[in-house]
């Protein structure tokens, strides 16, 4: 990203290279070119001929602003970077997805990546004008330095900036597409950068297709809605090697929307995810846009049994070491959104953990229909293995106390399977007429039925071993499911992400049952308060450790 660095007498200096006022805009492109070169940017292995092309055109530059830029980049700044983001308007950056770094966000991730490991190679995909490759070669004295570039204006810059830090020796700058540059196997590689940030609609059909067809090699479905920072993650597996470690920026959508579900599965297999952190809008992370950013650090093959999470409202918290929050990788991998776990709760007790942590909480299954699919005198002839005892009411679960023992006072839910010929002539039948009762009904044309893989299949959830209400003028009522009753979306299943044993279940619910208030859920006019299941995983249990001894 572009900063603001105190470079104005060396802006001046560039415009003033140039006289002409009708080539004002070109004469200042050429005046960067003209000091990067003269700065000894094709020092640096790799030189192409677009920018020879464009190294033609440039012309002597006084010493005073050499020295004045050497100076600068002595100094741990970007004078050509923030010329060259004066220059080019945001909207013309954003066609490529040209966003440079502020340099307190490069500092920290390269800071980072050294306390995780030592680098013999650092990869930046999307190298722009060098600034994590600098700060880099400056970090790992013996590393060699690779950096891959679409556009050869930033690309000499970025050889530039390498030239005067003293590592051109050991440098390398590509021009190409990252996703058709070829790596040699090399010793542990750092991969380091901000991914371009193109939005899919910009992108060619041919690269989306290489996206769904790239991750399905590896398992994973993919969007064509996905934007070009997603492609650079999955480009980025598919040329690292077991014990590479990375470290990205990227704008932190992924976390959340679909589109990003890829960039979530690899985080969670192959990249080996180990850690996120999230930048508020409020740090500019992006100073071109009011944006939240992600910083994603993974080390390719691991497979961590959990994952750290922090989120900064300033640049100057990056470093701190509070804020962090560890969350299971199990848990991760049961969420379809992530922004949420970055947030951190209250602090409670020394060895207690949030429930979500030990258990999944969900919502009970829509019917679409509770008349038609709560069984009664239309269903009297239906197979008894499509009736399953639910809790169809909230004061149900109220009414049974700690524990739900007996399934024969519940009503029963209907549930069909996918495939009908699963029945005998006989169920077949009865199953046929009860159909054509619902169809009567207009049971098949609500938006649940419609949406369902067949409409006459409702999906129950398998028995969870503890039950609770989630919205009452009370506080929530928690009950073990002996009776093993299915549950609608009146009520929460609380799944443990691992057996346990009936002991601790009961040392739960007891808990629960006695420590949570109304005034942890969300509470509505008229007093009415609501628990969501992602607010009911956020309550603070003791650990697995502590129930047991209970």
């Amino acid at each position: 990203m572009c900063g603001h660095s105190q470079i104005q007498m060396t802006l001046a200096d560039m415009n003033g290279l140039f006289v002409e006022p009708e080539r004002a805009e070109l004469s200042t492109e050429t005046a960067i070119v003209s000091a990067a070169v003269s700065l000894g940017a094709d020092t640096v292995a790799g030189w192409s001929r677009a920018e020879s092309k464009l190294a033609k055109a440039a012309s002597p530059v006084p010493k005073r602003l050499l020295e004045d830029l050497r100076q600068h980049i002595h100094a741990g700044e970007d004078p050509l970077g923030e010329a060259f983001c004066r220059i080019r308007r945001p909207s013309q950056r954003r066609q490529q997805g040209a966003t440079f770094t502020p340099q307190k966000i490069v500092d920290a991730m390269v800071n980072w990546s050294a306390e995780f490991d030592h680098a013999s190679r650092v990869v930046d995909p999307g190298v722009g004008s060098g600034r994590y490759l600098v700060s880099a070669g400056r970090r790992f004295p013996r590393a060699e330095l690779i950096g891959v570039e679409i556009d050869p204006l930033p690309a000499i810059l970025a050889r530039a900036n390498l030239a005067v830090a003293g590592l051109a020796r050991r440098s390398q700058i590509i021009l190409n597409d990252y996703r058709s540059v070829v790596l040699q196997n090399s010793k542990k590689t750092l991969f380091l950068g901000n991914p371009p940030y193109v939005r899919h609609h910009l992108l060619d059909t041919g690269w989306k297709k290489w996206l769904i067809d790239e991750a399905a090699k590896l398992g994973h479905s993919a969007s064509q809605l996905a934007g070009l920072h997603v492609h650079f993650f999955l480009a980025t597996v598919a040329r690292a090697q077991k014990g590479d470690f990375g470290a990205f920026i990227t704008a932190a959508e992924w976390l959340d929307v679909n589109y990003g579900s890829l960039v979530r599965d690899l985080f969670l297999a192959e990249l080996g995810g180990r850690r996120i952190v999230v930048i508020e809008p409020s740090a500019m992370p992006f100073p071109d846009a009011a944006t939240t950013a992600a910083i994603t650090f993974f080390q390719i093959g691991a497979q961590p049994k959990s994952i750290k999470l922090k989120r900064v409202e300033s640049l100057d918290e990056l470093e701190k070491s509070n804020g962090n929050r560890t969350v299971r990788r199990e848990r991760l991998a049961a969420e379809r959104r992530w922004s949420h776990l970055t947030r951190i709760g209250r602090k409670g007790p020394e060895g207690f953990v949030e429930l979500g942590e030990l258990c999944r909480v969900h919502r009970g299954q829509v019917t679409g229909f509770n008349k038609v699919w709560i069984a009664g005198p239309h269903s009297a002839a239906l197979p008894e293995n499509v009736l399953f005892p639910s809790v169809t009411k909230a004061r149900e679960l109220i009414r049974a106390g700690p524990i739900l023992s007996d399934a024969s006072v519940l009503r029963r839910v209907i549930d069909l399977p996918l495939d009908l010929d699963e029945f005998d002539a006989r169920e077949r039948n009865a199953v046929d007429r009860f159909l054509a009762e619902a169809k009567s009904l207009g049971a098949h044309l609500g938006y649940v039925a419609t949406n369902r893989k067949a409409w006459w299949s409702v999906g129950l959830r398998d028995p969870a071993p503890i039950l609770a209400t989630y919205m009452a003028r009370r506080p929530p009522a928690f009950v073990r499911n002996k009776a093993q009753a299915r549950h609608i979306n009146i009520a929460h299943g609380i799944y443990p992400r691992e057996p346990l044993s009936a002991i601790t279940l009961t040392s739960l619910v007891e808990f629960l049952s006695r420590s949570v208030c109304v005034t942890e859920g969300r509470t509505y006019a008229g007093g009415l308060t609501k628990f969501e299941p992602r607010e009911m995983e956020r309550l603070l249990v003791p650990s697995l450790e502590l129930l047991t001894k209970a």
